[in-house]
C-alpha cells in the first residue's frame, strides 16, 4: 500500500477498505495464480511455435501474435475475477474486523473521482470499471453485513 492513497481513504474506515482487499488478495494467492498463468501463457506459446514450424514465416507470425493477443485479454479477464474476489472477501474481512463494509462504496466512490474517466476499457484492464466495481459491492454489501459488529 502507498502513502498515495491516504487522502481517498479519508479515515480509519477508508484505510480498512484498502487493507482488507490487499489481504484478501494475499489470502486467495492471487499472486501465484498469475505467476502460473503467465507460464501457462509462455508454454502455451512455444508449443504453437513449435506446431507451426513448418509454416510460413507469415502464418507463424500471424497466429503467434492472435494467440498473444487473445491469452493476454483472457488473462485480463482474469484479473478483473481477482479484483471481484479480493472486493467481496475484503468487505467480509473488514466488516470482521469491525469496520462498517458500507464505508466501501464512498471509498470506490473517491477512487472514481480521482481517475476522473481517464481509466482504459473494463475489457483491456485488470481491474474491474468503477461503475461494474461500485455496483458490485452496492450487491455485496448485505453479506458482508452479516458479520459487521461495531467496535
Amino acid at each position: 500500500m502507498y502513502t498515495g492513497i491516504l487522502p481517498i481513504t479519508q479515515d480509519e474506515n477508508g484505510l480498512a477498505v484498502v487493507m482488507a482487499h490487499e489481504i484478501a488478495h494475499a489470502v486467495a494467492k492471487h499472486g501465484s495464480e498469475r505467476m502460473s498463468q503467465g507460464l501457462v501463457q509462455q508454454l502455451g506459446g512455444q508449443a504453437l511455435g513449435a506446431a507451426l514450424s513448418t509454416n510460413s514465416a507469415t502464418t507463424q507470425q500471424v497466429a503467434l501474435q492472435a494467440f498473444g493477443v487473445g491469452s493476454q485479454l483472457g488473462l485480463l479477464r482474469y484479473g478483473r475475477n481477482q479484483e471481484s474476489e479480493a472486493d467481496r472477501l475484503g468487505l467480509i474481512f473488514m466488516a470482521m474486523a469491525g469496520y462498517n463494509p458500507d464505508g466501501a462504496v464512498g471509498f470506490w466512490q473517491r477512487m472514481a473521482a480521482r481517475d476522473n474517466g481517464a481509466s482504459p476499457p473494463e475489457f483491456l484492464s485488470t481491474h474491474p470499471s468503477n461503475e461494474t466495481r461500485i455496483n458490485d459491492i452496492q450487491s455485496l454489501l448485505p453479506e458482508a453485513r452479516k458479520y459487521y459488529k461495531a467496535r
